[in-house]
């Protein structure tokens, strides 16, 4: 019977080769498109599930609020591993790593040096807790020596040329030398240590044993014992608070209680995240490696759905359009004794060649196109052939797809009375016109909704880009590592501001785009009460860094060389003032204690006020900021002119080599860093153009093959509106607002759906566009000049055929 069935099946697919085709090619993009955004969605899903017993790793997590500043961190103070292992029964293990950044490395005699992008001070207990395995070295003592490193297999290659470099040695500017104890696999790009080669012994690190309660710098992951619950440890964590923080916060308010603490307004939450969910649910500061954000995958899952949902309604939509074709067929083998239940299996198996042939169609499509959809997600994935689970999922998929698309159209067709279609019951008859309205409004909807939806991210994306932040990211270089300099960054600096195509030049490792960062409390010199401190961020910069960022002062004056008690001033932003509760004026001359140094404090005064510029992406507030004087820095700004860039670059180039030789040259642009920051939102926009044409074309093949079939059903009646007088253009209006009336009731639904989405998306932004309204109207427009083209062409092509020839023929 099947076989039957089969044979059957191909004879009618090969007699209507249009169709067939709208369907095939309807379902592959569909299915393509849905097999794409699958990999993506596994990919960013499966972020640190390899490792062993991930179900039991937590990363603990810090609220902090002080100052009049709350900060989520994803980082505790140094002690608090220790304290964790001592005070909470339920933990079995923890590790810690610290984030080091970009270092310059080479091996240890060479001249030249290279830059690892992200290197970190780990402890040896990370091999166990996660369950790595070594290539080389001992897991269980690999990090337990001060200068030792672990290394990527990769990174010893590199080095050294072997993949056993167990005893060679590695020149870390500025760190030192460390002597290699490990060698491990290359980490896996979708996990927090991604892209990390280079793990140096925490041991012997200054604060890593002897850190204070009060600073957080130590990403702290803790393994649970069998059975036992995140909240079971939540207590013990929160008891750190009263056992420990508040102790060392007595050094600085002497007698200060827990309760105090806490009725001034001021507190510190500890809590826990699970690692396996980081990536996506963790917005905190500064994150181990870049996350992304479930909503991108919910967004993203429901346009593969659609897409799907989409090609499958195509399906139904031609399927049932083709009945009155089909309906004699039914008839005669329902005369001849087959019961529906057997038609619905012929059908079905239609339907189920049709989905393996779009199968066979989308696997190629995707491979063909899967290298650019790597380069526009940043990823690197590859379609699993040789995974028998992904290749079940494929198969499950395809014969669920072709069951779910085949399903109206064989219980459409198996149902038809035979009477009634022998006797040549009209099409309207036999019923099915309303389903196939509501479909393509359904079709169209999904369209208009995503149009409006890739208009309002590019909109977004242009206001970011267009806005003005408060300083100068255009024409300005930024020379990174030039701490290698030592003493000689200021000479470096004056000779680049020597050069005529410069115009300013500043030192600082603070930058506007993604940069340092560095949280610290002030107290007011005239009243040191914890209620009125100040939290905010802490910039070290030279004389020169107001000019060259092109700040603007509102307040006070720059810093400036002639005055000696400049070097103890400060200059903060708006912001700062008004968590002071102050003034412009009034904030100029008071005093700011920095308690947080050790044996000492430094008294610093407010000199100037620098109008709020956002330093961070417009995803937040702009944070209160103190910009204090040195000439300690990592990075120099520089201020281009106009003029051949290139050879200004080659300059200053050529006085890097002079002076740090075998050091590589390494800058980039302000204004690329900016856009950098957004990736994330300028990827998501140009996957919603792409997903967006792609619903188009599935939604135009549908509506084409509607038209087509519109059309020749109504061959006698375009002939006699002809012969009575009608012209081209009325016919084809006539043909086409059949269809454009579908269009216009799906943008009526789409149009308040796309405002509530879309603002919605936009809450996440502190900076944001009201959306404006003409996007609607555009978003309409659109969609029905695509409608009007889509259909015109089987409307025209219909009203123009000499009505003698399809009369008669009819």
């Amino acid at each position: 019977m099947f076989k039957n069935n089969i044979k059957i099946a191909w004879r009618s697919l090969k007699k209507q080769p249009f169709f067939t085709f709208l369907n095939i090619f309807g379902l592959a993009i569909g299915m393509a498109g849905g097999l794409l955004l699958g990999l993506y969605i596994y990919d960013e899903l499966s972020y640190d599930k390899m490792f062993a017993d991930v179900d039991r790793i937590h990363r603990i997590n810090a609220d902090i609020k002080f100052g009049g500043e709350l900060n989520t961190q994803p980082e505790v103070s140094a002690p608090m591993a220790e304290a964790v292992l001592n005070d909470i029964s339920q933990v079995e293990e923890v590790t810690r790593f610290r984030n080091t950044g970009a270092v310059l490395i080479k091996k240890n005699g060479d001249v030249n040096s290279f830059k690892e992008p992200r290197t970190a001070y780990a402890e040896t207990s990370m091999f166990s807790l996660l369950g790595l395995k070594l290539l080389y070295g001992d897991t269980s003592t690999a990090l337990d020596e001060p200068n030792t490193a672990v290394i990527s297999k990769s990174l010893a290659q590199k080095l050294f040329s072997t993949e056993n470099a167990i005893g060679q040695v590695i020149d870390v500017e500025v760190y030192g030398k460390y002597t290699v104890s490990g060698v491990i696999e290359d980490l896996p790009k979708n996990s927090f240590l991604q892209n990390r080669n280079l793990f140096l012994s925490m041991v012997g690190y200054p604060d890593a044993s002897a850190g204070a309660w009060g600073s957080h710098n130590y990403y702290t992951l803790v393994k649970l014992r069998e059975g036992a619950q995140p909240n079971d440890i939540h207590q013990g964590l929160n008891a750190m608070v009263g056992k420990y923080v508040i102790p060392y916060v007595q050094r600085y308010f002497p007698g200060i209680t827990l309760k105090e603490f806490e009725e001034s307004g001021n507190y510190i939450k500890y809590s826990t995240i699970p690692l396996t969910d980081i990536h996506l649910y963790s917005d905190r500061s500064p994150e181990f490696s870049p996350n992304g954000t479930i909503q991108n995958i919910y967004v993203l899952g429901a346009i593969g759905v659609f897409l799907l949902v989409l090609a499958s309604i195509n399906f139904m939509n031609l399927s049932t359009a083709q009945s009155l074709k089909r309906a004699k067929e039914v008839g005669v083998r329902k005369t001849l004794g087959s019961d529906r239940s057997s038609l619905i299996c012929q059908f079905l198996t239609e339907s189920g060649l049709i989905s393996f042939g779009s199968l066979v169609l989308a696997v190629g499509i995707a491979f063909a196109v899967l290298p650019l959809f790597n380069q526009l997600s940043g990823k690197s994935m590859v379609i699993p052939f040789t995974n028998p689970v992904f290749l079940v999922i494929l198969v499950v998929a395809t014969v669920f797809l072709g069951f779910f698309s085949g399903s109206y159209p064989a219980l459409f067709m198996s149902r038809f009375v035979p009477v009634k279609v022998l006797k040549g019951g009209s099409v309207q008859s036999l019923g099915g016109g309303k389903t196939r309205s509501i479909l393509v409004i359904f079709q169209f909807a999904v369209s208009v909704l995503l149009i409006i939806s890739t208009l309002v991210v590019y909109q977004q994306i242009s206001y970011i880009k267009s806005k003005d932040l408060g300083y100068a990211k255009d024409q300005v270089l930024v020379v990174e590592d030039v701490y290698l300099l030592g003493n000689k960054r200021k000479v470096f600096k004056e000779q680049v501001k020597a050069i005529p195509q410069t115009k300013q030049a500043t030192l600082s490792s603070f930058l506007p785009t993604p940069s340092s960062r560095n949280d610290n409390s002030f107290l007011l010199n005239e009243n040191r009460s914890q209620e009125r401190a100040v939290q905010m961020q802490e910039w070290q910069a030279d004389f020169d860094y107001v000019n060259t960022m092109g700040l603007e002062l509102v307040a006070g004056r720059d810093f400036d060389s002639r005055y000696g008690t400049d070097s103890m001033a400060i200059i903060v932003n708006e912001t700062t003032v008004k968590k002071m509760n102050s003034t412009l004026n009034e904030v100029l001359g008071k005093k700011l204690v920095d308690i947080n140094q050790g044996n000492g404090e430094l008294i610093y005064t407010i000199i100037g006020v620098v109008k709020d510029f956002n330093f961070e992406t417009l995803h937040s507030e702009v944070a209160a900021l103190g910009i204090f004087p040195s000439d300690n820095a990592g990075r120099m700004a520089v201020k281009m002119g106009n003029g051949n860039l290139d050879g200004t670059l080659a300059q200053i180039e050529q006085l890097w080599k002079q002076m740090a030789p075998g050091k590589p040259f390494s800058y980039y642009f302000m204004d690329d860093s900016f856009n950098q920051s957004y990736d994330a939102e300028q990827r998501l926009g140009q996957i919603f153009m792409i997903f967006t044409l792609l619903s188009i074309c599935i939604a135009c093949l549908g509506l084409f093959g509607l038209a087509a079939f519109n059309a020749q059903k109504r061959v006698k009646e375009i002939g006699v509106r002809k012969v009575l007088g009608a012209s081209v253009s009325q016919i084809t209006y006539r043909l086409s607002m059949d269809f454009l009336k579908l269009v216009f009731i799906s943008i009526g639904v789409a149009l308040p759906l796309g405002w509530f989405v879309m603002n919605r998306w936009l809450e996440d932004f502190a900076y944001r566009i009201d959306i404006p309204w003409w996007s609607f109207p555009l978003a309409a427009l659109i969609a029905v000049i695509i409608a009007v083209l889509t259909v015109s062409y089987q409307s025209i092509k219909a009203a123009i055929v000499n009505p003698v020839k399809s009369l008669r023929t009819e």
